[in-house]
């Protein structure tokens, strides 16, 4: 009888511990795609009650400008022109406030000196 309660209270002090390790990874929303010869990434955390919002070009041409717009409920929160590094690389990180319901983020990019905008849209609820 011993070994069956100790067995149990095994059981219910792991599965805890495992679902607390679990729950941080289901608040992390990515969008990966490409805009032309590189690639572009929204990343949303949920962080110290709000958001951790990232956008990063990967593969650009190195000295390449590119405008990088981002927008929380539709309001435009960081918007300026970029030029890629040594690498080919872009990274913008701005934190944001939960707001009421759904919160909705999108990233749009443009290299300078074309007219194609690509888009991508994260909601989380």
């Amino acid at each position: 009888m011993k070994k069956l309660v100790a067995a149990g209270l095994l059981t219910a002090v792991t599965v805890p511990a495992t679902l607390l390790v679990a729950t941080p990874a289901q608040a992390d929303i990515e969008r990966t795609a490409r805009c032309g010869a590189a690639t572009y990434e929204l990343n949303v955390d949920r962080e110290r009650g709000g958001f951790d919002v990232d956008t990063d070009l990967e593969d650009a041409r190195p000295g390449s400008t590119w405008r990088v717009l981002m927008k929380h409920d539709g309001k435009t929160f960081y918007n300026k022109v970029r030029t890629a590094d040594d690498e080919g690389e872009i990274s913008v990180d701005r934190f944001r406030g939960n707001t009421a319901g759904k919160d909705t983020f999108v990233v749009e990019v443009r290299r300078s000196g074309s007219t194609t905008t690509c888009t991508s849209k994260i909601v989380t609820r």
